[in-house]
């Protein structure tokens, strides 16, 4: 699916998903990703193995920087321990979580708002 955002410029937008691959202003990737609005890295989390509070330490080290996370698990949402929320909150970032193509649409239109948004996102 492609997608045309309006964020602001030199911003890390994701302009297309699917097929095991995610396009962010003109880089392919085939990995899960890390998108924050000034820099995409690679993910260390695998499909189908639950989410932990220890692969996403990098967020966590971003306190200050991001305001919301937004977890895209793949093709359905999962559920996840509460101490990754707790830790989350603890330092000043909310979670969303939801299926990869809600959270590619939400952080494009919050990218675009002038939001401190990040996303972790697993391949479809």
């Amino acid at each position: 699916m492609d997608i045309t955002p309006l964020a602001p410029k030199g911003s890390q937008v994701i302009t297309g998903y699917g097929n095991g691959q995610f396009k962010i202003s003109g880089q392919v990737y085939t990995t899960p990703i890390l998108v924050f609005p000034d820099r995409v890295t690679v993910w260390d989390v695998k499909p189908n193995v639950a989410i932990s509070l220890e692969n996403l330490n990098v967020v966590l080290e971003e306190e200050g920087f991001v305001d919301l996370l937004l977890i895209g698990c793949g093709k359905s949402q999962q559920v996840l321990p509460p101490k990754i929320r707790i830790a989350l909150k603890e330092a000043g970032i909310g979670l969303e979580v939801m299926d990869t193509g809600a959270a590619v649409r939400t952080y494009n239109v919050l990218l675009a708002e002038g939001r401190r948004v990040a996303a972790a996102l697993i391949a479809v």
